[in-house]
């Protein structure tokens, strides 16, 4: 006991280990090397000129508006940044400390003085400043000024780790990588919002509409910190005392969570001290509940083994949920900004009809068992069917609700028929093209890399199967493409339903057509299939 009491301080102790990991971390690779310096380097720029645009601000009627929700989209960053990047910093897993003596209040205390080392929270101090200047009037406002920068950053560190170590089981499981592969479509959705919200900031009349907004976050910790400037600067002290008081309060709250947190993960077991459970009882079988509903046989079990991929494998689900997404997002945000039309869901359709590209890629190594199944073309073709019924099985009810959600938005009922007609008719196409571009252009996914879908050297292949496919579908396509163009410019709309039923029995012919012309190109080839897949 006496020995961890007389043990050192431990904060400029983690301080130092903190830049040791980065010095170190800087002398494996050139590459590693170049893209934190590029990192840093852009961060600087970045932050500089942000400052400097704060600072300009100085005097403006609505600076206060600004700082206060750049303020809350900063601590709102650093709260779910942990979730999605698990592996930008290895100190975030405490648990790695676990077996060395060390009491809870000091390792939180250490851990925060490290957690403000780095581009992050240099990034945000520079933001921080620049708020502080933008807002700051008078001795009473520079005064609260030097205390909230310091509070902001600190809030923003604070809220980050306790976020993190509260999930940290999450982060290093496969789940954890789940989420860092899907923060790509955080930022794709991000950047949608931002711009729909942007427009229709402009529309509605500046920088004044956002002051309600402003009014409930300027009293949401840490952006209470800068809240407490500019109502100082206003000569509201009793409002920045108890903007202060708030702070204050919400940083120690934070500290005494991430300290109860700490504590519980040093010393609770998990999955490497504790044997497995077992097998909670009833739990449905492979083919039990919703599964059961699938058919029988050979076109059940692919169907079935499909879908697990979707929400099982990583990349699988990423690609998934990001067309998903990206799909509903574009035709939606159109309608509302009054640029949509029904024709705008043929977009979900198509980014969903993507996934039918490269089927067999997306077995990897573990196509060899698949091939040992496959004889002949009737194999082939129910093993390419039954995938197909598998992506059509989520394509089609999203399609129907993405064309009923725009024709909604658009006011436009009459030509919801046509529009989703021609996303069936859309999707078939791209099923048939999919089939064949899987049996002819078959590529690796590797199963490293977050961001890597292609294995060097095969690129072409990828971009051969995919844009060469996408082609083709509108080519196949385009008869229902020009039948629904005569109904929109002059034809007799009372006839336009006709597309609905037109659009789903071409693309089902096109997908059956295109299934059975792949079908013996994948029998004949199934060892260069095997061997183009595998090198990942």
């Amino acid at each position: 006991m006496s020995a961890v009491s007389a043990s050192p301080n431990l904060t400029p102790l983690f301080v130092r280990l903190k830049l040791s990991l980065l010095r170190n971390g800087l002398k494996g690779s050139s590459k590693r090397k170049a893209a934190y310096v590029t990192s840093l380097v852009f961060a600087l720029v970045v932050a500089f000129f942000v400052t400097l645009g704060l600072a300009m601000l100085r005097g403006s009627a609505h600076a206060g508006t600004v700082v206060v929700l750049l303020a809350g989209i900063l601590a709102l960053g650093w709260s779910f940044m942990p979730l999605f990047f698990p592996s930008g910093d290895e100190t975030l897993d405490p648990s790695r400390l676990a077996m060395l003596p060390l009491r809870p209040q000091p390792l939180v205390r250490a851990l925060l003085a490290s957690s403000l080392v780095g581009i992050g929270p240099l990034f945000t101090l520079c933001l921080a400043v620049g708020s502080v200047v933008a807002v700051a009037r008078g001795a009473a406002g520079i005064a609260a000024g030097v205390v909230a920068a310091p509070l902001l950053l600190l809030g923003c560190v604070t809220l980050a780790r306790a976020v993190a170590t509260a999930n940290v089981r999450l982060l290093t499981s496969r789940r954890g990588r789940d989420l860092a592969l899907l923060s790509g479509l955080v930022i794709a959705v991000g950047m949608q919002l931002a711009n729909f919200a942007g427009q229709r900031l402009m529309q509605a009349g500046g920088l004044a509409t956002l002051e309600p907004a402003e009014a409930v976050v300027r009293w949401l910790p840490p952006a209470t910190a800068v809240g407490m400037v500019d109502s100082a600067s206003r000569g509201a002290y009793a409002q920045a005392a108890a903007q202060l008081a708030v702070t204050v309060l919400a940083v120690l709250g934070l500290l005494w969570f991430w300290g109860r947190t700490l504590t519980r993960l040093m010393v609770s077991p998990d999955g490497s001290t504790v044997a497995a459970a077992q097998p909670a009882k009833g739990k449905e079988s492979a083919g039990g509940g919703l599964w059961a509903l699938l058919p029988a046989g050979r076109t059940g079990a692919v169907m079935q083994r499909t879908l697990r991929y979707v929400v099982r494998d990583p990349k699988t689900k990423a690609a998934w949920v990001s067309a998903l997404a990206i799909g509903a997002i574009i035709p939606v945000f159109n309608a509302l900004q009054g640029t949509g039309s029904v024709y705008f869901a043929c977009f979900g359709t198509g980014m969903l009809g993507v996934q039918m590209y490269n089927q067999f890629g997306q077995d990897t190594s573990a196509f060899w068992m698949v091939a040992q199944t496959i004889s002949g073309p009737r194999d082939a073709f129910v093993e390419l069917r039954a995938r197909a019924y598998a992506l059509a099985l989520v394509t089609v009810p999203y399609t129907v609700l993405v064309s009923a959600v725009t024709a909604a938005l658009v006011h436009d009922w009459a030509g919801f028929p046509a529009g989703l007609g021609m996303a069936l008719a859309l999707l078939g196409s791209m099923l048939c093209t999919g089939a064949l571009a899987s049996a002819r252009f078959p590529y690796s996914i590797p199963t490293d890399g977050a961001f890597k879908n292609v294995v060097p050297g095969q690129a072409g292949l990828a971009w051969s199967g995919i844009f060469g496919g996408m082609l083709a579908s509108a080519v196949i396509c385009s008869p229902v493409i020009a039948l629904a163009a005569w109904f929109a410019f002059g034809g007799d709309a009372s006839l336009a339903w006709t597309m609905l039923p037109l659009g789903l029995v071409w693309g089902t012919a096109a997908a059956w057509a295109g299934i059975r012309l792949a079908a013996p190109t994948v029998a004949k080839s199934l060892p260069e299939i095997l061997q183009a897949v595998s090198k990942g």
